[in-house]
C-alpha cells in the first residue's frame, strides 16, 4: 500500500517540467537549512534561556522544561518558515547566477519570470503550510505549553481564571411614561473569575429610566437550569432619582436575568496566539456585544493578521528570488543570512507600525494587516522587473 502511494507521488512529480524540478531541487536544501537555523536561534532566545533560569531558580522539573520546549516548537517553526523562504530563494538563485547557470537559461530563451516561477510556487506552498500551522497546531500547542508550565510551577491554569471581568449589555430602556428606547441596560463587573464562579460581583441596572438598581454579591454563578444568574450573600440597592428615595435589602440567594455573556467574556483567552481564527472571531463578537470597543478592534486586527501573516512567505519568496536572479549575483550563506535578517527586520518593523495604527483605530483592520504585504509584493515586483532587463 505504501509502495503504491510512493509510486503515485513519483508519477506526479515526473509530470512537472524538468526545469521546475531542477530549480525546486536547488531550493530545498537552503530552505531546510534556513528552517533549522532560524528555529534554533529564535527558540534559544525566546524559550531556552527562560526555561534554564526557571529550572535553576524556580525548581522547574527538567521533564516539564523539555515538554514546554517541544510544545513551543511549532510557534517558532511558523516564524521560521517565512525567513527560511527568503533565505532559500536568495541563496539558491544567487548560487545559480554566480555559476552562470541562469545565464545559460537566458541564452536559450528562458525569461527571468519563468525562472522565478518555481520559487513562487514553493512560496505559495510555504504560505499554506504556515496558515495550517498557525491556525490548527500553534494555538493548541501554545495553550498546552502555558498550562504545562503553570502546573509544573504550582500555579493556577490561566484559562480557568480571570481578573476584572467587565460586561456591558445593551437593551430596552423603559421610561416612566412607558416609552421604550435602546441603550445601556446592565453593567456587570466581577473582580475574580475562578472555576466557573464570579467573585465580588457588582451589577448596575439601568433598564428602568428614573430608577437605578445596584446588586452587590460576594459570589455569583450561571444557573443553566433557570437560565439566570444566581447570586449569593449580597445586597440589593434601589435609588429613585425623582423622589431621592433609597431602599436596600439583603439576600442569601437571588436570581437575576442577564444571560451567559459574562462567563463567555471571562473565559476568553487573553492572547490571540492561543486562539484559532474561529475562536478569535467568536471572541471579537462577544467583545463587540459587551461594547469593549478597544479589545474588539484589537482582535479584528489580529484576525486579519492571521490571514496576512502566511502571505509573508510569498512576499519573501518574491524578494529573495528577485535579488538572487540578478545577472552575476553571487551571495554566500553568511551574506545571505545577513541580507535576510535586514529584510526581515525592515518588514516586521513596517508590520508593527501598521498593526499599531490598526489597533488605535487610525486604519481599518484589513488595511493595517495587508498593507505591509502589498508593499512587499510591490517592492518584489519592481526588483523582478529590474532583474529582467
Amino acid at each position: 500500500m505504501i509502495s503504491r502511494y510512493h509510486e503515485a507521488l513519483r508519477r506526479q512529480w515526473r509530470r512537472i517540467p524538468l526545469l521546475d524540478r531542477w530549480l525546486v531541487g536547488e531550493l530545498v536544501g537552503p530552505l531546510l537549512f534556513g528552517i533549522a537555523a532560524f528555529t534554533a536561534v529564535s527558540l534559544s532566545v525566546g524559550v531556552v534561556f527562560e526555561l534554564v533560569r526557571r529550572v535553576s531558580e524556580s525548581g522547574l522539573p527538567l521533564w516539564a522544561a523539555v515538554q514546554v520546549l517541544l510544545l513551543n516548537l511549532p510557534g517558532f517553526l511558523v516564524l521560521a518558515f517565512p525567513m527560511a523562504t527568503l533565505m532559500a530563494t536568495l541563496l539558491g538563485y544567487s548560487r545559480l547566477s554566480g555559476n552562470s547557470e541562469l545565464t545559460a537559461l537566458r541564452s536559450v530563451g528562458v525569461s527571468t519570470r519563468r525562472m522565478v516561477a518555481p520559487a513562487l510556487a514553493l512560496a505559495v506552498l510555504m504560505s499554506l503550510l504556515t496558515f495550517v500551522f498557525n491556525d490548527v497546531i500553534v494555538p493548541r500547542a501554545n495553550l498546552a505549553a502555558a498550562n504545562t508550565l503553570n502546573r509544573a510551577l504550582g500555579q493556577a491554569i490561566a484559562t480557568e481564571t480571570a481578573d476584572d471581568t467587565l460586561y456591558s449589555r445593551f437593551g430596552d430602556l423603559t421610561a416612566p411614561d412607558g416609552n421604550v428606547s435602546k441603550g445601556l441596560s446592565q453593567l456587570f463587573y466581577a473582580r475574580r473569575f475562578e472555576r466557573g464562579e464570579m467573585k465580588e460581583v457588582t451589577v448596575i441596572d439601568f433598564s428602568r429610566m428614573g430608577q437605578r438598581q445596584m446588586l452587590i454579591a460576594s459570589r455569583g454563578l450561571w444557573n443553566p437550569a433557570q437560565g439566570m444568574w444566581e447570586f449569593r450573600d449580597g445586597r440589593l440597592i434601589s435609588v429613585d432619582e425623582n423622589g431621592g428615595q433609597t431602599t436596600s435589602a439583603q439576600f442569601d440567594r437571588y436570581l437575576y436575568p442577564l444571560g451567559q455573556g459574562p462567563v463567555d467574556v471571562a473565559r476568553l483567552p487573553t492572547d490571540a496566539n492561543q486562539m484559532t481564527v474561529a475562536q478569535a472571531r467568536r471572541a471579537e463578537r462577544l467583545l463587540a456585544e459587551a461594547n469593549n470597543i478597544k479589545e474588539s478592534r484589537r482582535l479584528r486586527v489580529r484576525i486579519q493578521e492571521k490571514f496576512a501573516f502566511p502571505a509573508i512567505c510569498l512576499v519573501f519568496g518574491l524578494l529573495g528570488s528577485s535579488l538572487g536572479v540578478r545577472p552575476n549575483s553571487r551571495t554566500s550563506r553568511s551574506q545571505g543570512f545577513g541580507i535576510s535578517v535586514m529584510l526581515i527586520f525592515g518588514y516586521y518593523l513596517l508590520s508593527f507600525i501598521f498593526s499599531s495604527l490598526g489597533v488605535k483605530g487610525t486604519l481599518w483592520p484589513i488595511v493595517s494587516a495587508w498593507s505591509p504585504v502589498l508593499i512587499g509584493l510591490a517592492a518584489g515586483g519592481w526588483l523582478l522587473r529590474q532583474a529582467s532587463r
